[in-house]
């Protein structure tokens, strides 16, 4: 008898815990803020009760992009990665910040992992690629050589024992804005929900991560679109997730024409040269992250992605038309997710 009202009494503690989150879900409103942050949009869509609690915790999660700014941006002359490039081929072990070792240490695996198609020593050439792009005039052979030379992940030493970084040889640079905009876009999401809003979901450009889903909802509803190939394109397909990140890399927003060729804002590191193949890859992980190994399932090509994001506990979807005729590649895992697949 007593073991028999002691359930009742936790049973009817549940059910009105239930209640009362229900009730809790059913008076939090929708709130939407944009700001420009890390030279893009970044949007946070939150729940919260009020548009004060709304605002306060938008607000942090954008100071918080904002510092991390100031430690990761290449745009700027006086960040940290900008100040650790500078102390290249100096002989000195620099001690960095827990954000900018988080961030180069897990470049320093996926670069390993992929022999070199990732590889955030890439600076150089993204420099020059990008006054390629603003002047449509494409670089000499010999450029694109000289600027290759500085390249190469086996010329940054960590120290894990004593937080420190140090590049091996003169005149290297650093970009980590492949992956850097996901960790932020991660960081932002942990500020929001430290705010007191769990239910969140931060995008800066084709980095998304997302906490708790809406109230009474399994997940964010996410549309990825298709490649762009005018009539050929595929249709927008949605999936559904939460408390996960998704990352997209592509040639759909940031590429010039040349020679006839689509020449992507990507890079293969090994080479110098943009990637050429038109191609949009999403991936979806715990994390943003793990999702931003995008950038290198986009250089490795489909066969070597799929292995990748499965070693990394991931889901991803490819979509490329390298001859212009469309090829899409989907992993068990992302297929799982989808809610909507519309026809064209």
């Amino acid at each position: 008898m007593i073991l028999r009202r002691a359930f009742l009494s936790l049973a009817a503690t549940v059910l009105l815990s239930c209640v009362s989150v229900a009730r809790d879900d059913e008076r939090l409103e929708k709130f939407v803020f944009e700001k420009a942050e890390m030279g893009v949009p970044f949007r946070i869509t939150l729940y919260a009760a009020d548009e004060d609690a709304a605002k306060r915790a938008a607000e942090a999660g954008f100071a918080r992009v904002e510092a991390l700014n100031r430690i990761f941006s290449d745009y700027e002359d006086d960040t940290e990665l900008v100040r650790l490039s500078r102390t290249s081929g100096s002989g000195q072990a620099v001690m960095v910040s827990d954000e900018l070792w988080a961030v180069l240490s897990r470049a320093q695996v996926l670069a390993a992992r992929t022999d070199g198609a990732f590889d955030v020593t890439c600076g150089p050439l993204t420099g020059m690629w990008r006054n390629a792009r603003r002047k449509h005039e494409l670089p000499s052979p010999e450029r694109i050589a000289e600027m290759t030379a500085r390249v190469g992940w086996k010329k940054v030493r960590l120290d894990e024992k004593a937080h420190t970084v140090e590049l091996l040889m003169p005149d290297m640079r650093l970009d980590v804005g492949s992956i850097a905009k996901g960790f932020a876009a991660d960081e932002a999401l942990k500020t929001v929900r430290a705010n007191g809003c769990p239910r969140a979901m931060v995008a800066g450009s084709g980095d998304i991560s997302l906490g708790d889903p809406p109230p009474g909802r399994k997940g964010w509803r996410i549309e990825v679109v298709g490649l762009d190939l005018d009539d050929a394109a595929p249709a927008p397909i949605v999936i559904e997730i939460a408390n996960a990140a998704i990352a997209t890399s592509g040639d759909r927003n940031q590429r010039f024409d040349a020679d006839g060729k689509r020449l992507s804002h990507i890079l293969d590191p090994r080479t110098g040269r943009p990637l050429t193949d038109h191609a949009l890859v999403s991936v979806i992980a715990k994390d943003g992250l793990t999702a931003g190994i995008s950038t290198a399932c986009s250089v490795i090509g489909p066969k070597e992605a799929l292995k990748l994001a499965a070693e990394w506990h991931a889901a991803i979807r490819i979509q490329r038309a390298p001859e212009g005729k469309l090829e899409i590649t989907e992993s068990p895992e992302w297929s799982a997710l989808v809610v909507e697949r519309e026809k064209k």
